[in-house]
């Protein structure tokens, strides 16, 4: 009688059954068959996927324009005091990390993020432009919280369509391109509110600043109704797919992370998921290490006041801020694609931060014009280790979806309120050096490195007890293992 081993590939392509090889891509056609078939999968993913960089780009834009628009005329004309501008920025997060969990959990449950998120692209772009609108604190203040509230739903529903669709060597490059996209919105952000608010100020009787909320809100939801047509939904409920392509999709989860998504309400659904997300301490510790470098990369919304220290005038302060930005897109590219090809997500996340501290440190003890310049582009590549450190999210938490979907929704939630308090330490009167606030700045990013360094030891004990556990089951063939 032949001996019963049963082993499952999750990088090649066959399993043994009862001492007999058997292809498992015999469905599609042979391994090659199977090869040609990825790559148009991939292909058409790709191509539809990259709307997201686009809605990623108007997402901040909309989010950030009040900086711009702050030397132009918003705090006079809205009558801000003290810290009420701090207060502008920091509500936005309020909305954003409240709607976080329950928004990704619909979209988990209703499976058709083609509709859902343009849907609430659009809204947020009438919020965006209402705030052309106003005309005091109050009013400003509404509408930059529901702004926040209808936002929340687009990064971590973006994250989690990629963590649907893409395996763990590919998932790290998506989310760079993705991230990019909002690194971009700082660079070309700054370069649209100069064309805005250097030529339109006084048309039609309307503040420059103000004509900034109305074009860009509305170019929001001009894309947002061409992102209906053009996103996928999830492998199970996309239309657009043939039946090879649809069995192809699912196939490469299983083999990725040795379970599909397909079976999970026979688990408990969303409600399980829930559960198993708040009560993993790992989901908890990662949250904090992210909600750290947010504090640290809260420069961000600051960065035109920061760019005008060098003593340019408005117009030239906000085109300086875009070759920082690039800097940052180029950075971050390749450290992700470098993450992707290694498997290696630590030593790339310590090193981008390491170099952002140094332009923390560069900007506290100098107010020469080149080097704090330099500092700025360093400072700016931070992103590639939050990029990274997203992607090794993605990794650390596979299954089951509905786990995902929370683990996402919750370090993306619990990270923005480090925009919140991040809001608040620059204020004008620690300027032009801001020396306290890139101590605060250097703080978080230490702090974030030596919890990002718990979290990687924690992964290598829990592959070491993989691995112990095939060793005993008489596994040959190397199963799932944590990315570290």
């Amino acid at each position: 009688m032949s001996s019963h081993l049963d082993v499952v590939s999750f990088s090649g392509t066959k399993e043994r059954v009862d001492s007999e090889v058997v292809d498992l891509d015999a469905e599609f056609g042979g391994l090659e068959a199977r090869k040609k078939l990825e790559r148009r999968l991939l292909w058409k993913l790709d191509l539809r996927m990259s709307i997201l960089i686009v809605i990623y780009i108007l997402n901040y834009i909309d989010r950030n324009n009040a900086a711009a628009a702050r030397s132009r005329g918003l705090t006079t004309d809205l009558h801000l005091q003290g810290q009420q501008f701090a207060t502008l920025l920091s509500i936005l997060y309020v909305g954003y990390v409240i709607m976080q969990i329950p928004s990704n959990m619909f979209l988990n449950y209703l499976g058709k993020p083609s509709l859902y998120l343009p849907a609430c692209m659009i809204v947020w772009g009438v919020i965006s432009a209402l705030t052309g609108i106003t005309t005091n604190f109050t009013g400003a203040l509404l509408t930059r919280f529901f702004l926040g509230f209808v936002e929340a739903a687009f990064f971590p529903g973006a994250l989690f369509l990629i963590s649907k669709w893409y395996k763990r060597t590919e998932i790290g490059l998506r989310t760079a391109i993705l991230y990019c996209g909002n690194i971009i919105s700082n660079a070309f952000g700054a370069l649209i509110a100069s064309g805005i608010l250097g030529g339109m100020n006084g048309v039609l009787g309307h503040a420059a600043w103000r004509w900034l909320f109305y074009i860009e809100g509305a170019l929001t939801i001009f894309v947002a109704i061409c992102a209906i047509f053009i996103l996928p939904d999830f492998p199970t409920t996309t239309t657009w797919l043939s039946d090879d392509e649809r069995r192809l999709a699912l196939r490469r989860m299983e083999e990725d992370a040795g379970v599909g998504d397909q079976n999970e309400t026979e688990k408990g659904g969303l409600a399980h998921g829930l559960y198993l997300a708040v009560t993993d301490w790992m989901v908890w510790w990662f949250a904090m290490a992210v909600h750290a470098i947010t504090v640290s990369l809260s420069f961000n919304a600051y960065f035109p006041t920061l760019s005008a220290t060098l003593g340019y005038n408005p117009t030239v302060s906000l085109l300086l801020v875009a070759p920082p930005w690039i800097f940052a897109v180029i950075v971050t590219f390749c450290s992700c694609r470098h993450s992707d090809y290694t498997q290696e997500r630590f030593y790339h996340v310590i090193a981008s931060y390491i170099v952002g501290i140094l332009g923390f440190v560069i900007a506290m003890c100098t107010m020469n014009t080149a080097a704090r310049y330099v500092s700025l582009f360093l400072m700016a590549q931070t992103y590639a280790g939050l990029v990274v450190m997203l992607a090794w999210m993605s990794n650390s938490f596979p299954r089951p979806p509905s786990k995902r979907a929370v683990t996402l929704s919750i370090v993306n939630g619990w990270s923005q309120l480090g925009n919140v308090s991040g809001s608040y330490i620059w204020p004008s009167n620690w300027g032009p050096t801001y020396r306290y606030s890139y101590g605060i700045c250097i703080a978080a990013a230490g702090l974030s490195i030596i919890m990002s360094w718990v979290f990687k030891e924690h992964l290598k004990t829990l592959n070491r007890k993989l691995e112990r556990e095939e060793q005993e089951q008489g596994i040959k063939e190397k199963g799932f293992r944590y990315a570290l």
